[in-house]
């Protein structure tokens, strides 16, 4: 296990039983779902930092009922024709796992999988989903791996640096993004927003790696339950827009919207 860096030392982690310990006696707990907690208290912003429960089992049950399912199967087909051979993949901003495990099954038998969130709650869950991927619970801006470790880090949404992408992906390998595309969600913002804008869908400059591949990715979905719209709303950013009765008022109409997707695949220069 000497991928995993020691968050207080940046020593390498040896697994023993069911702890992980550095050179210098730090020790970390696995927990009983199999996550290791390497965000120590002196570096969390708040009690519980990340995305809640609730906004982790919207977002589980949402994405479970496969209306997010288009993006999951073409990322991993990017994976695919990115990496053949056996590879090492982190996905950052991981949430409750469910991209992680369609993307660790993309790649051929010998393959690691990583999976990180700040969230807590959501690495729970993601733990019990993906039981081949190993699960951590850290900070994107603090990446508790050694340098050059990943062929393909995954950042979905996800807020990062761009020099710690840099350090932890191996020379050549492989950064894939996705973020919103122009029209994401349009039609509900137009119920939300009195001037509802579009999002900008230009390509990204990250330091330290050059753009190789951009597509936008769209599919229209027809949501008749008010759960998976309820869920819709409190798995995205609306969730904090929104009152209760709000949020109860746009779930008891049947809703179409668009969703876009803005899909980057940068290499490490």
């Amino acid at each position: 296990m000497t991928m995993y860096l020691c968050p207080l030392c940046q020593s390498p982690l040896q697994r023993e039983a069911k702890m992980a310990r550095c050179q210098h006696n730090h020790c970390f707990d696995y927990a009983k779902e199999g996550y290791l907690n390497l965000l120590p208290v002196n570096k969390k912003k708040s009690a519980d930092p990340g995305d809640n429960k609730q906004m982790m089992q919207a977002r589980r049950d949402f994405l479970n009922a496969g209306h997010y399912q288009v993006l999951a199967e073409q990322l991993s087909d990017i994976c695919r024709r990115t990496l053949p051979q056996a590879s090492q993949l982190l996905d950052i901003g991981c949430g409750e796992g469910y991209y992680t495990q369609y993307l660790s099954q993309a790649f051929p038998e010998g393959s690691q999988s990583y999976g990180l969130d700040i969230s807590k709650s959501a690495i729970k869950f993601a733990a019990r989903r993906a039981k081949q991927t190993q699960f951590c619970v850290a900070s994107a801006y603090d990446l508790p791996f050694a340098a050059n470790s990943f062929d393909l880090v995954c950042r979905i949404y996800a807020p990062s640096q761009a020099s710690e992408l840099a350090r932890v992906i191996k020379p050549q390998g492989y950064l894939l993004t996705v973020s919103p595309g122009a029209e994401h969600l349009f039609q509900l913002k137009q119920q939300i927003y009195q001037q509802a804008e579009m999002h900008d869908e230009s390509a990204a400059s990250i330091d330290g790696f050059t753009l190789q591949h951009q597509q936008q990715l769209k599919h229209r979905l027809h949501l008749t339950q008010s759960q998976d719209i309820s869920n819709l709303l409190e798995m995205t950013p609306f969730a904090w827009k929104l009152s209760p009765e709000q949020k109860a008022g746009i779930a008891q109409q049947p809703l179409t919207l668009d969703i876009a997707f803005n899909i980057e695949l940068h290499q490490k220069s």
